[in-house]
């Protein structure tokens, strides 16, 4: 894992010296994502330069360096990922009489781009990578982003300029970047909580895409391509269905998942794992558990309020696997010190509050390996979010008595729903207890009268209305995808939902949330239920074989009973979340007041401070828990005054 940045002058008038000069500084912004060596490369005939920052994890010698050039001197590439096949492929080469310096899957990667070209490479490669090549004899920059967007990649413009980076904290360093921001964008980030590729929240860098690349040659128009569909991957999914038995599919996507966790348990340096205590994190252990010779290290957070604590239920999961667990019960104090460094760690605003936590785990397991395995994508591929179970309930309602059904659950607020639903908790079964009930219930409430799942699905992930409340100036958000793709065309509305999700939340929230808090301290993560060859199964399953009772994820409960009882596991989905509502209303609220204060807010720009107070107001009267909505401004705010206003 690494940090990876470089230019091209389109103009190629810059001394050799300069070219390094201005690459090695914005690699050096990124020294965070590799701490253990850094290199650049320079042609400047063709005025180009490509820098890398390395966090060694496979072939911890000098074989490793990078920036890298392939054996016939054709191809310089600076590289951020893992190829978890590579030994496959590497035999692949070596059987045709490729030599190898080193034992680096980045060599392999490069030799393979060589000898089969980047297209047919990229076909032949499983894993997570941000990729920059210059082609020496076409002159010719490409930049590839891995199928999913596991790996984070920008580009701008500035002036003649091309630059790159692994963040936007490359592009900053490079001092003609112009860093004004980019008005549909912020109205993005307010509906959102975070901004979607393409857009970063600098009107003059873009994010490419998961499965694309994009090519730079001297005529200076990029140009855009994918390289890997997950609308393709989709479609072609639920027009061929895995048509064996139940049994048979179940023992593939074991098949799947022993493979994608194996590859994952390749490196040179201590692994471990993330375990929640859910569903995926603990199938994802277990399956590591069963593979490996001694016992997993196993990483935690539990907090000291029952309401938000998995601690305990990740301590047990441990115990029955066999594990050596590492806990940490983190106390309001050690979380809200994170707080001040959300800023600096996202590069962008950013507004999942899941990011302290996540920021925290890779802290702690940090003191112990240097890569961790997770639980993520599970949700997104086999109908974990609430919304999946849900459309197909919702569309067999006829649309009038949903939209009397959402004004009546409308007309009591989230606290009143709250409290009914701690009066009647103590009388249910654990399963059906609900952490934050009213605020599903509002968002049910906003969603029931939906013409259809895609209305229903922008309802429950866009704040369209917080973003016009917030900024009645700028441009309303954009459509679902807000150009991050194409959507495919699905019949069954759970599996559209899912689609959106892989398309937008995955990349856009989870992926840059556990990128951006591992490297921020130099961690490894590794997705094994990522791997594209078991999403491209998961594809293939209907429906019923992942959603059922309401519950989704039916493989992995049925898979994870093969390796401990379910009572450890069956219980309500709780999330990584934090009590920011109760932390705005008291530890975080000098904080809060001063990014909200009217003056300082019609400092910056951008936000209305009236419905900025108003919103806090009700927040702190206890009329409303809107703690999510005022994170997003509080962290678009502070990202603001640490970049100077703008």
């Amino acid at each position: 894992m690494c940090g990876i940045a470089g230019l091209l002058d389109l103009d190629a008038r810059a001394a050799p010296d300069a070219l390094a000069q201005r690459a090695q500084a914005m690699a050096t912004a990124l020294a965070h994502r590799g701490p253990d060596d850094a290199g650049v490369w320079v042609e400047a005939a063709a005025g180009v330069a490509l820098a890398h920052r390395r966090l060694s994890i496979i072939d911890l010698t000098a074989d490793g360096h990078q920036p890298m050039l392939s054996a016939d001197g054709r191809w310089a590439m600076t590289y951020n990922g893992e190829i978890y096949n590579f030994p496959v492929l590497r035999a692949e080469l070596e059987a045709l009489g490729v030599r190898f310096r080193g034992r680096s899957d980045s060599e392999v990667f490069l030799e393979a781009v060589a000898h089969f070209g980047l297209e047919a490479a990229l076909a032949r490669s499983a894993g997570m990578f941000a990729i920059g090549l210059f082609d020496r004899h076409e002159r010719r920059l490409h930049l590839v982003r891995d199928r999913l967007g596991v790996k984070p990649l920008v580009w701008a413009f500035a002036g003649r300029c091309f630059l790159f980076g692994s963040e936007l904290h490359a592009l900053r360093a490079a001092p003609d970047f112009d860093r004004a921001l980019d008005p549909k964008a912020v109205a993005l980030y307010l509906a959102r909580a975070n901004v979607p590729a393409p857009f970063t929240i600098h009107r003059a860098a873009r994010k490419l895409l998961p499965g694309h690349v994009l090519s730079l040659g001297a005529d200076g128009v990029p140009h855009i391509r994918p390289w890997w569909s997950l609308a393709d991957v989709a479609e072609a999914g639920a027009a061929n269905r895995f048509d064996g038995s139940e049994a048979d599919a179940l023992a593939a996507l074991e098949a799947e998942l022993r493979s994608a966790v194996s590859g994952r348990m390749l490196a040179d340096v201590p692994l471990g794992v993330f375990l929640s205590g859910g569903l995926d994190s603990s199938l994802v252990t277990a399956t590591m558990a069963s593979l490996s010779t001694r016992p997993v290290e196993t990483f935690s957070i539990g907090y000291e309020d029952a309401a938000f604590d998995e601690g305990g239920a990740a301590a047990a999961m441990a115990r029955a696997l066999g594990t050596n667990h590492h806990p940490l019960t983190v106390t309001p104090g050690q979380a809200m010190d994170v707080v001040p460094e959300l800023a600096r760690i996202y590069d962008e605003p950013f507004a999942d509050a899941s990011a302290i936590p996540t920021f925290l785990v890779a802290r702690l397991a940090r003191e112990r390996v240097t890569v961790a395995l997770s639980g993520d994508g599970g949700d997104e591929f086999f109908g974990g979010y609430n919304r999946h179970a849900w459309v197909g309930r919702l569309n067999a309602v006829p649309r009038p008595l949903r939209r009397m059904a959402g004004a009546a659950l409308g007309l009591a607020g989230p606290g009143t729903w709250d409290r009914l639903a701690a009066g009647v908790a103590p009388l249910l079964p654990a399963a059906l207890r609900l952490r934050n009930p009213g605020e599903k219930l509002a968002k049910l409430a906003r969603i029931l009268g939906a013409a259809d799942g895609a209305a229903m699905y922008r309802g429950l992930v866009s704040r369209d209305d917080l973003a016009r409340l917030l900024a009645p100036d700028l441009a309303p958000p954009l459509g679902l995808l807000a150009g991050a793709g194409r959507m495919p065309q699905l019949a069954h509305g759970a599996e559209q939902m899912m689609a959106l999700d892989a398309l937008s939340y995955l990349p856009d929230d989870v992926l840059t949330k556990v990128d951006r808090a591992s490297m921020a301290v130099g961690l490894e993560a590794r997705e094994p239920l990522l791997d594209h060859r078991l999403v491209t199964l998961a594809w293939r399953l209907a429906p019923a074989f992942k959603i059922r009772g309401g519950q989704g994820k039916w493989p992995f409960r049925a898979l994870l009973a093969r390796h401990v009882p379910p009572a450890l596991f069956e219980r309500p989905k709780m999330g990584f979340a934090v009590p920011v509502g109760d932390w705005l209303r008291g530890p975080l609220r000098p904080w809060a007041e001063e990014l909200l204060a009217p003056a300082a807010l019609a400092r910056a720009g951008w936000l209305e401070p009236a419905a900025v107070a108003g919103l806090w107001a009700r927040h702190q009267s206890g009329q409303a828990n809107l703690h999510q909505e005022l994170w997003t401004v509080l962290m678009f705010a502070d990202w603001q005054r640490r970049q100077g206003g703008q």
